[in-house]
């Protein structure tokens, strides 16, 4: 309770004066936007779950002002949705949206890849390699435990593969569909399926970007990213997934 009540305080004060506590400030906003992008990701906040403000202070033991400003990033992330003078609610999921999400990012990370191949240097040739070491580490197999380490993981050998075609507008749209597309890996990671052997596609994405065969990487990349709406979707319509 001495806690709560002293993060309250601190989160009051704040709220009302950002030159006496604006890093204080910052950090509690951060904190609570990082929980809650975990619950929502998690399902622990569920898709269409309205998100009262009053309610949620005491979850997260900060207050109102703290708390509108890491859902108004959450909006900026997709993972919420805004109801005008209603409040907000997660957003929701369904099949069709996954695969709109896929389109673009088919669209946009084939090319970037391709660009990268051609103009990667022997720098991001080891960035490359880096990034596909310390992921393998974690993918044979994925075990759900490790699944948000393995995020962060997958997330950087996805923009090492890219790095090189030199695009900061790639980079920030590719991590926005990835923030909001990470609840859908959530879900097909937890089924049960052995047909697919992610760390296989992985391997030979680098394999094929690393020896500069643009072509086959470009393949290897897209039926990758093709993988997880094609196992939601045999999972949804075998009636093992509900709420799509």
């Amino acid at each position: 309770m001495a806690k709560r009540a002293l993060l309250a305080l601190v989160d009051d004060k704040t709220d009302g004066d950002a030159d006496a506590g604006g890093t204080a400030s910052r950090t509690l906003i951060e904190r609570s936007y990082q929980r809650l992008r975990d619950d929502i990701v998690e399902g622990r906040l569920g898709p269409g779950e309205k998100l009262r403000v009053e309610h949620l202070k005491a979850r997260y033991e900060v207050g109102a002002g703290t708390l509108r400003e890491a859902i108004t990033r959450l909006v900026s992330d997709a993972l919420v949705v805004a109801e005008g003078q209603r409040g907000f609610r997660v957003a929701p999921m369904a099949l069709a949206d996954l695969e709109d999400l896929t389109r673009l990012r088919l669209h946009i990370e084939i090319d970037a890849l391709r660009q990268s191949i051609r103009r990667g240097d022997a720098a991001w040739r080891a960035q490359l390699q880096q990034a596909f070491s310390e992921l393998s580490a974690f993918e044979q197999p994925i075990r759900p435990e490790q699944r948000p380490r393995w995020e962060q993981l997958n997330a950087r050998f996805h923009e090492a593969l890219i790095a090189a075609c030199d695009s900061p507008w790639t980079m920030k749209v590719l991590r926005l569909l990835g923030r909001h597309s990470e609840r859908y890996r959530r879900f097909a990671i937890g089924l049960a399926d052995d047909s697919r052997d992610v760390h296989a596609e992985h391997r030979q994405i680098f394999e094929m970007a690393m020896s500069g065969q643009e072509a086959r990487a470009a393949l290897a990349l897209e039926v990758h990213i093709r993988s997880t709406p094609d196992q939601l979707a045999r999972a949804n319509k075998g009636g093992w997934i509900p709420g799509f």
